[in-house]
This record gives structure tokens, C-alpha cells and sequence, in this order.
């Protein structure tokens, strides 16, 4: 199999490939020129060659369109995934071209999941559902420190002004972020039946549906629900050796984290207000898990729940969720 591999950086990325036949280059600028004169040397080449590289921040995203839109076969690796794999292969130097020659040595042992570049409205929902998240976030520190200056009781009056207007100019903004992804949601038949559907979940209203569909409207639509949990970081690491190693299990955390950030609200709201994620929530509790255990379960159903509506575009039935599924 031809694979090219890039290690993908902000200026320009390392280059490895499996065969010399296919070019002699070492590195590549991180130019739309130069990555589709990279692409088409290798079209000419080797028409079925895969271009892989890690989901490196936003430095990958234009490698990965260009690979497409240049006809080569794309996949995008979990960083996390292929540094484990370097461990295996008693990689020692931690340099550009070896971490390049890394991803070549993946791509010849390990199946590849041919990636797909997102719709144009996709895209443009998740930025903007991304967007909407830091804004919360930068609100919510506001608040906070509103708080604390009052409490303390000895702010200006000035600090206190500014920190409420600050709080009022956020949520302006984030107003009028979520205005213009329901924008986008309204004019595309697919999002909108897709939003409505998660929108029925309970514990998920308009802004948590905008951040879940951001993220999960850019995933494969093959990929199943399991698979889809794992992409977000949620499935269970069990640690457990002989008879003196059993540690709890853990979330691993080796995935998407705005899908995590999106779903711990929902969470939330769903086991006070929907009576069988609250039994279900309970029952762990009384189990021996603890409260953030538990709510990390829940988190998981509703992720579950979430990409089987993406696919059905049914209403959220929370009896039949949590009669189906255990722990």
C-alpha cells in the first residue's frame, strides 16, 4: 500500500512515505500551494495512495481538504492512538521525521477509516457552536468573579459595573451566535431534522442541540454507537491486574472534549428532570458508584441516544433507553 504520512505542524509538516518511487520529500510548507503541488506530484504517482496524519488542532484541517479535493484517500488518526503505537515500536527520538515516519509505519499495519470532509454548513455550525462554548465559558468566569467580589463586600463600584456589563455583553454575543447557527439549522432540511430529533431528548434544549449537532454531524455516518461514545472520550479504561491490582474504571478522556463539555449541562438537567435517567442515576449510586461516576453514565446514554436520533430522526423515549442498556 503507498502511504504518505505527514507530522503536522503550524509552518510546515515532516513528510514520510512508504515507497521511494513516490517522491523524495522530507518536508512540505503548510501552504495551500505547496500541499496541492505535494498532492498532485503524488496523484500522478500513485493515484490510490493514502495521505495520513494526526487531528492535530487546526493545522491538519486544510492538509486533510487538499488530500481530498486532490482525489488521494485521507485519514485523520487520534494522536493519542499513534503515540501509543510509537511505544510499541520502541520509538526513541522525538523529532518531526521520526513522529512522520510513525504514522507511515500505522497506516501499513492498521486498517485506515477513509476520512470525509464535512458539508460546508457542518462545518460553519460547529465553528459556530465552538464559539458559542468559549463564550459561555468566559461568562461563567465572570460570574464568578462577580460573585466573589461581592461576597468579599469591599469591590469599587466601578469593578462591580464592569463585571456586569461584561456578563451582559457575552450573552449578547452568544444570543447572537445561536441566532445564526439556527440560521443554518433552518435552511438545511438534513441539520433541521437532525436538530429537532435531538431537541426531543430531555435535558437537551437549543443550545445544547446546537453543540451536540455541531460535533456530531461531522462524524461518519457508518460509525456506530460505541465507536461514537469512544470518539468522545467517554468509554470506561478498566485498570485490573492478578488478584491485588482492581482500581475503579475511568472515562478516558481520549477524545472529543467539546462533545464531553456539551453533554455534562444535559446530564445534569436529565437526572432532575427525567424520572428514568434520575432511576437509572440512583441505582448506580446505590451500587457503589460515585456521584461523578454516575453522571458520567448518563452522559454516555445521552451520547447514545443523541447519535442513534442523528441516524433515525425519532423522538427521545427515555423508558426505552434506559430498559435497553445497563451500566
Amino acid at each position: 500500500m503507498d502511504v504518505l504520512a505527514l507530522d503536522v505542524g503550524s509552518r510546515k509538516h515532516a513528510v514520510a512515505v512508504s515507497d521511494e518511487r513516490l517522491g523524495a520529500w522530507t518536508e512540505v510548507a503548510n501552504e495551500v500551494d505547496a500541499l496541492r503541488k505535494l498532492y498532485a506530484a503524488l496523484a500522478r504517482k500513485a493515484p490510490d495512495a493514502w495521505v495520513v496524519m494526526e487531528a492535530t488542532g487546526v493545522y491538519h484541517w486544510q492538509a486533510a481538504v487538499l488530500a481530498h479535493a486532490a482525489g488521494l484517500k485521507v485519514a485523520v488518526l487520534n494522536p493519542k492512538v499513534t503515540a501509543n503505537f510509537a511505544k510499541v515500536l520502541g520509538q526513541r527520538n522525538k523529532t518531526d521525521r521520526a513522529d512522520a515516519q510513525v504514522l507511515q509505519h500505522y497506516a501499513q499495519v492498521v486498517p485506515l477509516t477513509r476520512w470525509q470532509p464535512p458539508r460546508t454548513a457542518v462545518v460553519e455550525l460547529r465553528a459556530i457552536s465552538r464559539h458559542v462554548q468559549v463564550l459561555a465559558q468566559q461568562q461563567t468566569a465572570a460570574k464568578n468573579r462577580l460573585h466573589a467580589e461581592e461576597a468579599m463586600g469591599d469591590a469599587p463600584a466601578f469593578v462591580l459595573k464592569a463585571y456586569r456589563q461584561e456578563i451582559r455583553r457575552l450573552e449578547k454575543q452568544i444570543d447572537h451566535a445561536s441566532a445564526e447557527a439556527m440560521k443554518i439549522v433552518r435552511v438545511d432540511a438534513e441539520l433541521k431534522a437532525q436538530f429537532e430529533a435531538l431537541d426531543s431528548i430531555k435535558g437537551v434544549a437549543q443550545a445544547s442541540a446546537i453543540a451536540l449537532l455541531g460535533e456530531l454531524a461531522t462524524l461518519p455516518a457508518e460509525m456506530n454507537a460505541r465507536a461514537c461514545v469512544a470518539h468522545a472520550g467517554l468509554d470506561v479504561r478498566q485498570h485490573q491486574s492478578g488478584t491485588s491490582v482492581d482500581k475503579p474504571g475511568r472515562i478516558t478522556k481520549h477524545g472529543n472534549r467539546h462533545l464531553r463539555r456539551a453533554l455534562y449541562m444535559p446530564a445534569l438537567v436529565a437526572i432532575s428532570h427525567d424520572p428514568h435517567a434520575k432511576a437509572f442515576y440512583e441505582r448506580l449510586k446505590a451500587k457503589g458508584k460515585k456521584p461523578l461516576q454516575a453522571l458520567c453514565a448518563v452522559m454516555r446514554k445521552l451520547l447514545m441516544a443523541a447519535w442513534v436520533l442523528m441516524k433515525t430522526r425519532d423522538t427521545y423515549d427515555g423508558a426505552r433507553l434506559y430498559a435497553a442498556m445497563e451500566g
